[in-house]
């Protein structure tokens, strides 16, 4: 069977809640903390998606004017978040672990398909915007069209489900703080 990248990565996160369940130590600090990045992450995400359009044009605005791969950034966000909030250095260590692992191959992989996409236009932005930890002013050559944020877009990459998610682990979280 030969699973994508992507269908691999949803699949491992939901083999891992069983064990984030279990070595969960949530407290109100990092409740708190872990929210804050969880929302920046969630924001980051919703950005990038409703401004990608995916194999269409490069997408050079917006989030993508800072980091090639806002989208994984916000991922990180998130994850450190949930990992925070939960109240565990040996999750935020397992995560961090299973981010790089994962995510600089997808993101290689990715860059190599942009540039058979793209071409010279990719390469040049490629040179000017960081892989993944964002520059502080924007990219603002013409490499590609002008893309601006909509809620179509939005919607129909299903962000939207991040922030069920993210609810649904906070009241668990939530939930075993007042348990235990």
């Amino acid at each position: 069977m030969n699973l994508s990248s992507k269908r691999i990565r949803l699949r491992a996160v939901w083999m891992l809640v069983p064990v984030f369940l279990i070595l969960a130590r949530p407290a109100p600090e990092t409740l708190a903390a872990g929210a804050v990045f969880a929302l920046l992450g969630a924001a980051v995400r919703a950005w990038a998606s409703g401004t990608i359009q995916k194999n269409v044009v490069l997408t050079t605005t917006g989030p993508y004017a800072y980091t090639r791969n806002p989208l994984y950034v916000g991922t990180f966000l998130v994850g450190l978040g949930v990992t925070t909030a939960a109240g565990s250095v040996v999750l935020v260590a397992l995560f961090l672990t299973f981010f790089t692992m994962v995510y600089v191959q997808t993101m290689r992989v990715e860059e190599r398909k942009l540039e058979a996409l793209f071409g010279e236009a990719y390469r040049e932005y490629a040179a000017a915007v960081p892989l993944f930890f964002p520059r502080l002013r924007p990219y603002r050559a013409g490499a590609g069209e002008p893309t601006s944020f909509t809620m179509s877009r939005y919607l129909g990459h299903r962000e939207w489900e991040l922030l069920l998610g993210l609810t649904a682990t906070f009241v668990a979280l939530i939930a075993k703080m007042s348990i235990f």
